[in-house]
């Protein structure tokens, strides 16, 4: 049997100056509760994380 997976993504928060990511280990940490895993980064070409990927289990 495979097992389905549902994902969901989460944009890091940004400083003032855009350039430097703020902590983002709130909003994972609420998430991971909720069951959800830190799985890849989607980065900017030239530097810097544009979106975090996680995924859980599809409960059936």
């Amino acid at each position: 049997m495979s097992r389905e997976w549902e994902y969901e993504t989460l944009r890091p928060p940004r400083g003032a100056t855009q350039k430097e990511a703020e902590d983002p280990k709130e909003a994972l940490n609420k998430l991971g509760a909720d069951g959800w895993e830190l799985v890849d980064t989607i980065d900017y070409a030239d530097g810097g994380t544009k979106f975090l990927v996680l995924k859980r289990p599809v409960d059936r």
